[in-house]
């Protein structure tokens, strides 16, 4: 059987990976609480961006001269797009950065199952007290990655004619990330800086990283479905990255 490591499709088998898991008695009370933060967080998302989004998207196309006004009818559902990328990534940020300590116990207890030598001794529920502060740290790592290049596309979104690229440059960062996101619980778990990290995932594969990141973005921006891709991508993205250490 051929290495997924070897083809972007592996960024598929990940994720596929981490939903059959989902089902299994063990891992149920790893999901249960991330579930509950998802569907908290995404209601309201729902609700937000229902009120607000024909308001971000008429004040976005008013920004046009008027020599471009032409343009209109190409640009809202391009401006429509960023914004839905922008504020679905942005959510799931806030989700995973709530849910982080009960995510990195997840990796956990996966990467225990095939690499327990690489991890500190278990002491079960009480290493979820103790991850705890450690976690919400890496997120906020994540969180200082993030911000600035966030920043970037999104002055690029506002530029006539460079903005036409914007939603295509906001998936594959939003792509990357997701990637970044869901890796670094594993890593972490194995006490590996996030820029020891960084360095890791881009040295090789990265199409990999992009495809796997890709269908977890994908997902995400599904109501109902986007409820279970947390735990899925946890999982996922743990046997990414032990696959990537033993390879």
């Amino acid at each position: 059987m051929p290495n997924p490591l070897q083809s972007p499709v592996g960024g598929l088998d990940y994720f596929l990976q981490g939903l059959k898991r989902l089902k299994e008695p063990a891992v149920l009370p790893f999901i249960a609480i991330p579930l509950a933060i998802n569907i908290l967080v995404f209601g309201l998302l729902i609700w937000w961006a229902g009120q607000q989004f024909s308001v971000w998207v008429d004040q976005a196309v008013a920004w046009l001269p008027d020599w471009l006004s032409f343009l209109h009818i190409l640009l809202w559902p391009l401006f429509a797009l960023t914004i839905a990328l922008v504020v679905f990534f942005t959510f799931t940020l806030v989700a995973n950065f709530i849910a982080a300590p009960f995510n990195g116990f997840l990796a956990e207890k996966i990467q225990r199952e095939r690499t327990p030598h690489l991890l500190p001794e278990d002491n079960g529920w009480k290493d979820l007290v103790a991850i705890i502060p450690r976690s919400i740290a890496r997120e906020g790592q994540k969180l200082v990655y993030y911000l600035p290049r966030a920043l970037g596309l999104l002055i690029l979104t506002f530029i006539p004619v460079i903005n036409l690229a914007a939603p295509f440059l906001w998936a594959l960062f939003s792509a990357w990330m997701m990637a970044v996101q869901y890796v670094d619980y594993p890593a972490d778990n194995q006490q590996v800086r996030f820029k020891d990290m960084l360095t890791q995932l881009k040295s090789r594969q990265r199409t990999q990283l992009l495809a796997f990141g890709g269908i977890v973005a994908l997902f995400t921006i599904i109501p109902f479905i986007n409820l279970i891709v947390m735990p899925a991508a946890v999982i996922g993205a743990t046997f990414l990255w032990i696959d990537r250490q033993v390879n």
